[in-house]
């Protein structure tokens, strides 16, 4: 068994002090490996989106151990000084709403990630044309996001996430606004990735269309990870 992409031990997330305290995550220990999309479940408040929050380094754990993509990043405290690089350098974030930049292309949409990352022009643009081509959306790169169907734009928010090469994808909620028929294009798009770029893909979803698509189900229920289900 190769080593996992995301390895989690005694993970927590705990709001306030004393009589006022809230424990969003007790404890969790995860391991996510290559070319899998794994499904974080459970009702509201549950710690769905913290859990994949802490893994995408946006917000503070209160403890715990974190390896992603072979380094440890966090072990009490973070270990990198720079979040911003390290989410640049190995995890691509996918959300409900595309959030494309309403003022650029399809293709600048993408390219915004890059320039972030210190890349050239010219490779900048030859990068995100070849993965809208990847996910079929080549014919749109000179578009504005009000051009686009709900599908098109998921599409590229897709490409926009694997623009810096990241082999953590995490997504919240990908498919919620969208039909059956599209939800089943950007998770087999989301299965593609993972399998073609040995990538590992979390993705939180109440989306009964989409359970059928994941690999492994992980539920959440007062912050406390239950028992994994594997998907045959």
């Amino acid at each position: 068994m190769t080593h996992p992409l995301i390895r989690l031990r005694g993970m927590a997330k705990h709001y306030g002090e004393g009589a006022t305290r809230v424990d969003a995550l007790r404890a969790v220990d995860m391991d996510i490996h290559a070319g899998s999309v794994v499904g974080l479940l459970g009702p509201s408040g549950s710690g769905k989106s913290t859990l994949l929050n802490l893994i995408g380094a946006i917000t503070d754990p209160s403890g715990g151990h974190m390896i992603l993509d072979g380094e440890t990043v966090y072990d009490g405290r973070w270990l990198r000084r720079d979040l911003r690089r390290l989410r640049l350098e190995k995890i691509g974030f996918i959300f409900q709403f595309h959030n494309l930049m309403p003022f650029l292309s399809a293709r600048e949409n993408v390219e915004v990630v890059l320039d972030l990352a210190g890349w050239p022009a010219a490779k900048r643009r030859e990068r995100a044309q070849s993965l809208l081509d990847y996910l079929q959306v080549g014919d749109k790169a000179q578009a504005k996001p009000a051009q686009l169907s709900g599908g098109q734009a998921q599409r590229i928010a897709i490409a926009r996430a694997l623009a810096n090469n990241p082999r953590i994808i995490l997504a919240d909620e990908p498919t919620a606004a969208l039909d059956s028929e599209r939800a089943a294009i950007v998770m087999d798009l989301l299965r593609k990735v993972a399998a073609d770029q040995g990538a590992a893909v979390v993705v939180v979803t109440h989306d009964d269309k989409i359970m059928n698509r994941l690999d492994v189900i992980h539920r959440l229920r007062e912050g406390v990870l239950q028992s994994p289900e594997e998907r045959t």
